[in-house]
């Protein structure tokens, strides 16, 4: 997946009936968007919509987590655990 200038314009889409919207498929390709793929659906400010892959929010999280974690554990405990 090649990395691409943020945000980027793909087109418009219209809400069908069913309230479905088709993902643009140089969005989809773009942003490595497979079929069957789960997307959370996050509702943004003043009526904004943001689309985001639920694999790639789980990866962010565990590294949020991570640093966290090494932000409670301090430098100090840190170089006990590495001498230990």
């Amino acid at each position: 997946m090649e990395k691409r200038p943020c945000p980027q314009f793909y087109g418009a889409v219209t809400v069908s009936e069913r309230g479905q919207v088709v993902i643009p498929i140089q969005a989809r390709r773009d942003l490595g968007i497979q079929t069957g793929e789960k997307l959370l659906v996050i509702g943004g400010l003043e009526g904004g919509l943001w689309l985001l892959r639920a694999d790639l929010v789980s990866e962010m999280t565990g590294r949020w987590l991570e640093l966290l974690r090494q932000l409670q554990v301090g430098p100090l405990e840190e170089e006990n655990e590495q001498t230990s």
